[in-house]
């Protein structure tokens, strides 16, 4: 039985990677997922992301709206991904496995990897302005560099390190951007910006596109932080509690972000965390919110570079055979992943809000058909039965390469070109449609029914989920568990 951790055990160095979490070392609830998910996004990039609606022409009133339905629908895919998590005890991108083959789940991988060091090196930014402002620091690259030390420390620490900073992070976040939400409407006019523009087709789908793709962004290393929950730990709830949190979090964040581009327009957009500073009146408050914004950051940025480096770790040993390795190869690994986002961050182009944008529709555009394989194959084909030890062997069930998952992960990137809207590529389809982006949405129908008819033809799923006989053994010793 799962034997509660001691104050000690809380703040121990994480030993496990990407091995299989034994049943002895399974511990916490489903609400754990819900402090997590909920203070990793209730911070200033969230907030960025919901000013964006705003900023590339939607009306505050119809962006608002947007977001949230984007939200609920990534949130669903994203929450989905984190219900396995329990049931396999293993880190998502491992799981991929079983569709794509322990060889062919590197493809999506490498992208994963150019995902975390982005959002990594991106939150670094905003979060090094806020520390800079916090300790008096004429020169942003002392403050980004300080929070790299801290992201550092706190991701080689490990999982119950994170889930902690997640905790503090939702109190933080409540108090701090309730209290801005407030401050909007108490220092501006909000009913004079809001509501004088109309309905527009082409701007309200691309604030969905926003809030869908930052919660599909998560997919990847989701499961990541609940795989460490009891073997019985219903699903449902796993479901429900990462869905409500990243959903409120992300909503509550994005709304904020919205009305702040709507009614400060300029002054926001060219210091977004100075303009806060501002926002929360004197000084001493100023320094609070800062404050909120750094704990924001420095959970979501341990996310980043814990899940940069399980990437890179399961890259290494889908070739190498191994399924773990030592304490000082994995803080090395993790702190390397932070330097090298630190360095993108201090070299990153002042246009932040435009760049960004465009770097989260084009995850999008890459992570919607992985999505799309990884929940049909694991809902609909195998119907949650898993060969776990498998996963470590391409000689095992799963093989080196799944033409059938790598197929229809190009074509559904391949189907979204056309109806694309970034900076620097409009698809042909997509003048048609008045500028709309329905790219992610096109890729997520169509890899969805692609794969679910070819691989029920090509699928051979266990007869019921196959576990390790020894967890804290071999990973390739198996036997079957109902």
């Amino acid at each position: 039985m799962p034997v509660p951790p001691t104050p000690g055990e809380r703040l121990a160095m994480e030993r496990r990677t990407i091995e299989v979490i034994p049943d002895a070392e399974r511990h916490g609830t489903p609400r754990s997922q819900f402090t997590l998910w909920f203070g990793a996004n209730m911070q200033i990039t969230a907030i960025v992301d919901g000013a964006l609606s705003v900023v590339f022409g939607a009306d505050a009133l119809w962006a608002i709206p947007a977001l949230l339905l984007g939200n609920v629908l990534g949130g669903i895919v994203m929450a989905l991904h984190s219900a396995q998590g329990p049931r396999l005890g293993v880190p998502q991108m491992i799981s991929s496995r079983a569709q794509f083959g322990v060889h062919g789940a590197v493809l999506p991988l490498l992208l994963v990897i150019l995902m975390y060091l982005g959002f990594a090196a991106t939150g670094s930014v905003l979060a090094g302005q806020a520390l800079s402002a916090m300790l008096h620091l004429d020169d942003t690259r002392i403050g980004i560099l300080v929070f790299g030390v801290l992201t550092a420390v706190v991701a080689v620490t490990g999982y119950r390190l994170i889930h902690a900073a997640g905790r503090v992070a939702t109190v933080a976040g409540v108090l701090g951007l309730g209290y801005l939400l407030v401050r909007v409407f108490t220092q501006y006019d909000v009913g004079a910006h809001v509501g004088i523009k109309g309905f527009e087709a082409s701007t309200f789908l691309l604030a969905v596109g926003l809030g869908a793709g930052w919660q599909l962004t998560f997919g990847p290393y989701v499961a990541d932080y609940s795989r460490y929950l009891p073997r019985t730990t219903s699903a449902r709830a796993t479901f429900w509690s990462t869905f409500a949190g990243s959903v409120i979090g992300s909503q509550w964040a994005m709304t904020l972000g919205a009305l702040t581009a709507a009614v400060a327009g300029q002054a926001f957009l060219t210091d977004q965390v100075g303009f806060l500073g501002e926002l929360a009146g004197p000084a001493a408050v100023a320094l609070l919110i800062h404050l909120v914004i750094v704990v924001g950051k420095l959970t979501v940025n341990c996310l980043n570079a814990y899940g940069g480096f399980m990437a890179m770790l399961t890259t290494v040993t889908a070739f190498d055979g191994r399924s773990r390795i030592s304490a000082t190869a994995r803080a090395a690994s993790i702190v390397g992943f932070t330097a090298v986002s630190i360095g993108i961050a201090l070299a990153a182009s002042a246009d932040f809000l435009d760049n960004f944008k465009n770097f989260v529709l084009l995850i999008l555009t890459v992570f919607t058909p992985w999505s799309a394989i990884n929940l049909v194959d694991y809902y609909l084909i195998s119907r949650e039965r898993v060969d776990v030890p498998a996963l470590y062997d391409p000689r095992g069930r799963y093989g080196r390469w799944n033409v059938t998952a790598l197929t229809c992960y190009v074509v559904g990137v391949a189907v979204q070109v056309p109806f694309l809207a970034t900076k620097l590529y409009t698809g042909p389809l997509t003048e048609r449609l008045g500028g709309a982006d329905i790219s992610w949405i096109v890729g997520l129908a169509v890899t969805a029914a692609l794969y679910g008819v070819w691989a029920r033809r090509t699928a051979d799923p266990p007869d019921e989920t196959v576990h390790p006989a020894d967890t804290d053994g071999d990973a390739r010793t198996a036997a079957p568990v109902a």
